[in-house]
Formats: structure tokens, C-alpha cells, sequence
């Protein structure tokens, strides 16, 4: 899990320090001091794997809520020895997904009523809700539950805006949806806009906001959206236009990953848009990534003040288009999936290492304190999670033709909601 440093979150390790605790043997400290040199110097350090965990708090900790593969099993709090949160000592991405049949969801996507059609998946007739009662539990530590009262209190006075793609947004629609229906209907109010939409918790003076901004950097497909991506053209060096609207913002959340994933090239363009096509070249992706992201950081050193603003960097969300990557040899994309992956470790097509590095890379050198809310890991085992088949496409249901037709028509992009988003909050709920 990222800290509230601007090292990546693996970089993290040295300031692990173990207050009154008993001392790591002398073989681990070793250990893992020669490992995090070796990280060091072959530039492969990135803030969504799991090598935290072998040099956590303590030299082993033994899960007694069910076994490694996370079954269905009983959870004794009793006999859970994991220590509390802490940001600068716990790494959430190492941890297993464990089945609580009592677990209801604060929400639903009948009883929220900001929620888009496309992750209203039980309305839209998904018939199984599982996928909803499943909770990622850190191997070494307990991660908070998500109390939407002290989440007002610790957004009183203050404005929270998630900046980035539809995933944004739909970790958006949770965070409101978590906290929404404890606030009386005339205290809260609803705006909705093309780039950007405010709900406002009137009693706290409180504002949970979406930016639209899919790149970050500006685009000709910013609100008027390019549906093929190879007529898409980035203004990597451009920022203004978006960030305008992010100044004065006390929490911020950007994301960026799965636009930039539509083809091996992107196309890029330095200065104006009056070249138009004749303007760009056409930069490998994780070049154009790197030098997107160098925008926004440089952004952010120059304008954010750390002592007024706190920023956050979501980590990729995962897609699983292949079932071939769990070893579904006959399932079609996410289809019909309906529990996580059990697989230790288990990593997919659907998460590109090459933008881990630059991510990592970038925001290493930043100014500012940036903290990753670090959902790559966690998420790559949810392949139960996506909206499939039970969503809408250019604002309309999927017919039962296309619903017939998953190949071509199942989302294994977008999350349902409630579901896995509404984690990523508990994560980014723990660091408020």
C-alpha cells in the first residue's frame, strides 16, 4: 500500500519501525535489507506488488479466518492477531478476499439513487449477489470498515474530487453511496455535469466531486468523445484546461490507466491543436505514458501546497478479458464468473507492468506527498466483479440478443456496485 510519501510504496520498507514490538529476527532483517537493495537497483520496485509482506511487523502471521485459498469459511475475530492499520507499517495489497454470508451491503443500486446504469448490475438482472459479500482482509494487518459518519466528519468543511475515467468515476457513485443515506434528503443535493458533477453534504459544507479528465493531460477526446481510439490525439504537455478545476480542492483522487491501453502506439502532440492530424507523432504507450504523467506531476510540485491539499493516485484497475488467465480454458471473457480467483499471487494480461514502472518512476521523483491507494492486486482476483453482461451501452439495457453474446458485449472492465470500488474507498477511508 502507498504511504503518505512521496517514495513508491515498497520504498516504504525503511520506515517500517516496530514500536515496543518484539525486535524481526536477525536472519529477516537481512533478508529483507538485501532484498530491498537488490529492489533498488534493478528498477522493477512499483507501488501494486506484494513484497511488503516479507518484512512486515512480525516474522509470520498465522490466518485463522478461513484457509490460504480464501474459502467460504468462518471468521473468528477472536483469534485474529493482525495488528491495526497502520499507513506506515501495513501493506494492503498482500491478503486474500474471505466470504462473509452476513455481510450486507450499506447500499444497493435500488436504494442509491446516484448510481449509473452501466454498475447497476443486480437491477440491470444480474440474478447472483456474492460478488458483493466478499472482504479483502490484509495478511497483516485489520483494515478499518468503512463508517460513513466519520467519513462526513473527516470531509467537514472540506471538498473530496476523484479526477479521471469512468472507474473514477464509479469510486465516485460508491464513496457517495457509502455516506449518502445517513444524511437527510433536504441536507444533501445532487448536481450532475458533463465533466464535472458535485454532491453536496449540506450540514457538513461538505462536497464529494467527479472530474472527467480520462488522461489526465488534454485530448481530443475529452468530452466529446473519439470512439476509435486511432483517431485519438494527446496533448501529453497540456494540462491547464483540466486542472483548472482541481485548484482549490482539499482531497484529490486521480486515476489514469485503461484509456491509454487501446493500442500499442499514441498518438501525441506537442503545443496546439491547429496542426490537427499533421501535428502528432505516434509515441509508444509507456513513452506517452511517462510523459503524460510528467505533466500532471509537474502540475502538481508547482501548484499543490501539501500543508492545504492531500493527493491520492489510484492504482490500475485490472481488466480480464482472458479467462484463459485464471485457467478457464471455456469461459468467455468475465462471463458467468461468480467467485474470486484463488490463485495466490494471481496476476492477469489485463495489468500492464510497464505503466507499474513508470507510475512508480514518476511519482518517486515528485515534491509533493502522493498516496497510492494501491486496488491492483486486490482487484486482479475479482474477475466475479465486473458489470458483464448487466449494463448499458450507448445509454441503452443490453437486449437479450446481445446479453446472448458475451464475447462481444460482456464488460470486464467496469465493477458493479456495490462491490469492489466500494473496498478501494475502505482503503482511501483508512488514510483520511
Amino acid at each position: 500500500m502507498g504511504t503518505t510519501t512521496t517514495l513508491p510504496p515498497l520504498a516504504a520498507v525503511k520506515h517500517l519501525h516496530y514500536r515496543g514490538k518484539l525486535p524481526l529476527s536477525i536472519t529477516t532483517v537481512v533478508i529483507c535489507t538485501l532484498a530491498f537493495i537488490g529492489l533498488m537497483y534493478s528498477e522493477t520496485i512499483s507501488p501494486f506488488t506484494s513484497k511488503l509482506k516479507s518484512c512486515s511487523k512480525r516474522d509470520s502471521v498465522t490466518s485463522r479466518s478461513g484457509d490460504r485459498d480464501g474459502d467460504k469459511s468462518g471468521y473468528d475475530p477472536e483469534m485474529d492477531d493482525r495488528f491495526e492499520f497502520d499507513p506506515e507499517e501495513c501493506s494492503v495489497v498482500s491478503g486474500k478476499w474471505v466470504f462473509n454470508s452476513s455481510y450486507e451491503p450499506p447500499y444497493t443500486d435500488r436504494s442509491c439513487p446516484y448510481l449509473d446504469w452501466q454498475v447497476s448490475c443486480v437491477k440491470n438482472g444480474r440474478p447472483d449477489s456474492d460478488y458483493q459479500r466478499w472482504q479483502w482482509q490484509p495478511d497483516d494487518c485489520l483494515l478499518p470498515p468503512f463508517n460513513p459518519a466519520e467519513a462526513l466528519k473527516k470531509l467537514r468543511g472540506k471538498r473530496l474530487m476523484f479526477v479521471g475515467d469512468s472507474l473514477q468515476r464509479g469510486q465516485w457513485q460508491s464513496f457517495v453511496c457509502l455516506v449518502e443515506f445517513i444524511i437527510p434528503e433536504n441536507q444533501k443535493s445532487m448536481k450532475r455535469g458533463r465533466a464535472h458533477s458535485v454532491f453536496k453534504a449540506k450540514e457538513y459544507n461538505a462536497t464529494i466531486e467527479f472530474y472527467w479528465s480520462p488522461f489526465l493531460v488534454e485530448s481530443n477526446s475529452d468530452l466529446r468523445i473519439v470512439g476509435d481510439p486511432k483517431k485519438r490525439i494527446l496533448k501529453v504537455d497540456s494540462i491547464l484546461k483540466h486542472a483548472k478545476h482541481w485548484t482549490g480542492v482539499d482531497i484529490l483522487v486521480f486515476n489514469s490507466y485503461v484509456w491509454w491501453m487501446s493500442g500499442l502506439r499514441i498518438k501525441s502532440l506537442w503545443g496546439s491543436f491547429a496542426n490537427g492530424a499533421e501535428g502528432y507523432e505516434e509515441l509508444d504507450l509507456p513513452v506517452a505514458y511517462r510523459i503524460g504523467l510528467k505533466t500532471w506531476a509537474n502540475w502538481v510540485d508547482s501548484t499543490i501546497n501539501p500543508n492545504e491539499t492531500r493527493v491520492f493516485f489510484t492504482t490500475m484497475s485490472p481488466t480480464h478479458m482472458r479467462s484463459a488467465d485464471w485457467n478457464h480454458k471455456d469461459g468467455i471473457k468475465c462471463s458467468n464468473e461468480t467467485k474470486p480467483v484463488m490463485k495466490k499471487n494471481h496476476w492477469g494480461t489485463g495489468s500492464d507492468k510497464r505503466i507499474m514502472k513508470v507510475v512508480s518512476s514518476v511519482v518517486g521523483k515528485m515534491k509533493v506527498p502522493v498516496t497510492f491507494i494501491n486496488i491492483t492486486q486486490l482487484s486482479e482476483y475479482r474477475i466475479d466483479g465486473h458489470s458483464s453482461i448487466y449494463t448499458e451501452t450507448g445509454g441503452k439495457l443490453l437486449t437479450d440478443e446481445q446479453k446472448a453474446d458475451p464475447l462481444h458485449h460482456a464488460d470486464c472492465i467496469h465493477w458493479c456496485l456495490p462491490g469492489v470500488p466500494d473496498t478501494w474507498n475502505q482503503i482511501l477511508y483508512a488514510h483520511l
